[in-house]
């Protein structure tokens, strides 16, 4: 594309961007937004690899499924924190380590 096209094109943006009350930094944050929506890791390593799950499957993927593990073992959960299963509760009144340095608790400050 000649620079005067590209020129006019821009100019033509500016135009419909200010009709439209559309600021740069709008656009800006559009774009980013965007952009890391697409490049969010689908799947992570123990070492902190990602894939997307685009193009061609990386070679610590390929290694891990060819010794037996799963896809899925590797899949990024939608939510931040791993979510944990209800456990059951345990009575440790009967505890025999009770009193010895293996039943103390760090408290969180």
């Amino acid at each position: 594309m000649d620079e005067r096209k590209r020129d006019s094109i821009v100019a033509y943006l500016r135009r419909r961007m200010q009709e439209f009350g559309i600021k740069p930094d709008d656009l800006a944050s559009a774009l980013a937004a965007e952009q890391s929506k697409q490049t969010e890791a689908r799947y992570r390593s123990a070492r902190g690899d990602t894939w997307n799950g685009e193009e061609e499957m990386p070679q610590w993927l390929k290694k891990a499924i060819s010794a037996g593990q799963s896809i899925e073992h590797f899949e990024v959960s939608s939510t931040e924190e791993p979510q944990r299963k209800n456990r059951e509760r345990v009575d440790w009144r009967d505890d025999p380590f009770a009193g010895s340095p293996l039943a103390r608790v760090r408290q969180q400050q």
